[in-house]
């Protein structure tokens, strides 16, 4: 007899799923809430060193003093030449900074890639995978082009601010195009199995966003080969701290911070969520930014018991040696597992510190099983934090996070983030409801084929 997940208790055991006649209705967080969604049917309608108070893509010092050769008036360089002096524009400036900017980060993404593949070795299934993920990048490549476009050439973009003094320790802000009154903010954590992430992967959840007057966050961090799972957790801990202390410089509500990883992103911001909730508990532990600023906690598809990814990353062409490394050993798979720390008894005075928190999954995701978000909704639940798992029926891993938002229209999981956020604005409901259908990005024939070769 088959069971299905339905709004009510968690089970204790919950097997995965396979069908339900429910529908979606966004409601407040509860203890105990699970919500099975059916989709509707688609509509046809940097590693260069810079000092780390730096804007990079205003070029203008967040905490220091301006530079000593750009003048204040007409922001032109003076440069010695054979004749004399002669200027140079801010512009061109800039232009030499983005291409320097970029060939440093060409530089430092060829150099790690050669070392991965150090790891790698010669094998069938990352060979397969990867020349999968170049037919599955061709085909979204006109969607991917149109949030490039908007990603380097909109002043609503700040890219590659600094949070912090380690390589690739910086973030991107989407900021709305009407900033009129401090506006909520949501910091995601993007993902790419530990080793491919970056923060532009973030762009089509910031631009989507940012129209609906959520400033979006998206922050990178170390991958391996360049750092293991301690290290992304660190730097997404000092990411976020960095935006809570300093959103409000950039239109932000310090009082509205809501926190989003996708991926291997929700296992490392769940990582960082959870050891902030232990270290505010214990006595004299030093603390730049405290869970009770952050409202709300959103994973995407996420893992949460490493112990038992393993193997199922290991038949997935992610080799159980390569993953060991990444999590540094097998006797730290425990420790950076959040499912198995939030049951440890002598953490259980963290657990009220913490967020209400969302888990969103499909049930055909077969990167990361959706057992995996309904054994940590059934282990959140019993430690007795404020937990609702919504699956999504029939969608896989990619799915949520691109297919779908590159299709456009009306997108389930993408208007239950946006009620919530703005579940205290009236005003920002009332505009919700009158905006604009998302427009779509690529033909539905390029969605279904990137679908049926995706390789996540």
């Amino acid at each position: 007899m088959e069971k299905y997940v339905i709004r009510g208790m968690i089970p204790s055991q919950t097997p995965p799923l396979k069908s339900s006649k429910r529908s979606s209705h966004s409601v407040p967080c509860n203890n105990n809430l699970i919500r099975f969604i059916r989709p509707a049917m688609p509509s046809l309608t940097d590693r260069r060193r810079v000092s780390p108070d730096l804007d990079l893509d205003s070029a203008e010092p967040l905490n220091s003093q301006p530079e000593t050769d750009t003048a204040p008036t007409n922001k032109t360089r003076r440069l010695a030449g054979k004749n004399g002096l002669r200027h140079r524009p801010a512009r061109q400036r800039s232009l030499t900074r983005d291409i320097g900017h970029v060939a440093a980060e060409t530089y430092l993404v060829t150099s790690l890639t050669f070392t991965l593949l150090q790891y790698l070795g010669i094998g069938y299934r990352w060979i397969k995978q990867f020349l999968a993920l170049g037919c599955y990048a061709m085909l979204l490549m006109p969607g991917f082009l149109q949030v490039a476009y908007y990603y380097y050439f909109t002043s609503n973009v700040k890219r590659s601010i600094v949070y912090g003094d380690q390589p690739r320790n910086r973030l991107d802000l989407y900021l709305p195009a009407d900033i009129d009154k401090p506006k909520p903010v949501l910091i995601f954590v993007t993902g790419g199995a530990w080793i491919i992430g970056y923060k532009a992967w973030g762009s089509l959840l910031g631009l989507q966003l940012a129209e609906r007057d959520i400033i979006v966050a998206c922050i990178d961090y170390r991958n391996f080969p360049q750092g293991t799972i301690s290290d992304m957790v660190n730097d997404a801990s000092q990411g976020i701290s960095f935006v809570i202390n300093n959103i409000a410089n950039y239109g932000g509500d310090p009082n509205r911070i809501y926190l989003m990883g996708q991926s291997a992103g929700a296992h490392i911001s769940s990582c960082a969520l959870l050891d902030q909730a232990i270290k505010e508990v214990g006595k004299g532990n030093k603390v730049s930014w405290s869970i009770s600023q952050l409202k709300a906690y959103f994973g995407l598809s996420g893992g949460y018991n490493l112990l038992e990814l393993v193997d199922h990353f290991h038949n997935r062409g992610l080799y159980r040696s390569i993953f060991l490394s990444i999590m540094e050993g097998e006797e730290s798979l425990k420790i950076f597992s959040p499912e198995i720390k939030i049951q440890d008894p002598h953490i259980k005075e963290s657990i009220p510190l913490l967020p209400p928190i969302y888990l969103y999954h499909g049930t055909a995701d077969y990167s990361i099983p959706s057992v995996a978000s309904e054994r940590f909704a059934e282990a959140l639940k019993k430690a007795g934090a404020s937990v609702e798992l919504i699956l999504y029926d029939g969608k896989t891993h990619t799915d949520l996070f691109l297919q779908d938002p590159l299709r456009g229209g009306k997108d389930d999981l993408f208007d239950h983030v946006v009620s919530v956020i703005h579940s205290n604005d009236k005003d920002a409901v009332a505009k919700g409801t009158t905006a604009a259908p998302r427009r779509r990005f690529v033909p539905e024939i390029l969605l279904q084929m990137a679908r049926k070769i995706s390789p996540f």
